[in-house]
């Protein structure tokens, strides 16, 4: 259980509470919680994932892989199997951009990639994007989710801030 708020007081009267009903034990300051590391200064409390980041890239064989500027890429044309079809009805067209023959992993990636998007707002548009073909995708599309992977390479660390400063 995660407790927080403004009043240390009125934390340590619910601990206090929940420890005369239940048993259980305080574990401290917060500083991993489901996958998400926790770090706290001056400024605020940053929230990012890269243990599970670096995980990701490994994991993907992107260790070695030169890092990609931009999640994706501003001319690449992510299409459906379908739309390509009916734009070129009646024309004889060699297309090296087939379905995938095993969507599973293009699927688990896009996962896995959705939930770093909680501490990763910068790949969300991409992400989502890409989750659209989840049914057929095509290898243009799994270009794309490696291209996001490769992204995240450049700042596996990069997380959010939650500000301590107050914005009235």
């Amino acid at each position: 259980m995660l407790i927080t708020g403004d009043s240390l007081k009125l934390i340590e009267d619910t601990k206090t509470g929940l420890q005369q009903v239940f048993k259980m034990k305080d574990l401290g300051e917060l500083k991993y919680f489901l996958g998400i590391e926790f770090a706290r200064s001056s400024q605020g409390i940053l929230m990012h994932q890269r243990k599970y980041t670096l995980e990701l890239i490994s994991e993907i064989g992107l260790g070695a892989a030169k890092p990609a500027i931009t999640p994706l890429d501003f001319n690449m044309n992510l299409t459906t199997k379908e739309y390509d079809e009916h734009t070129n009805k009646g024309k004889e067209v060699i297309s090296e951009d087939e379905e995938l023959a095993d969507q599973n992993p293009y699927q688990k990636l896009i996962g896995k990639l959705l939930y770093l998007t909680m501490t990763r707002p910068d790949i969300s548009f991409g992400v989502q994007t890409l989750s659209q073909f989840l049914q057929k995708p095509k290898k243009s599309h799994m270009e794309a989710e490696l291209r996001i992977v490769r992204y995240l390479k450049q700042q596996p660390g990069q997380g959010t801030l939650l500000s301590s400063k107050s914005s009235n």
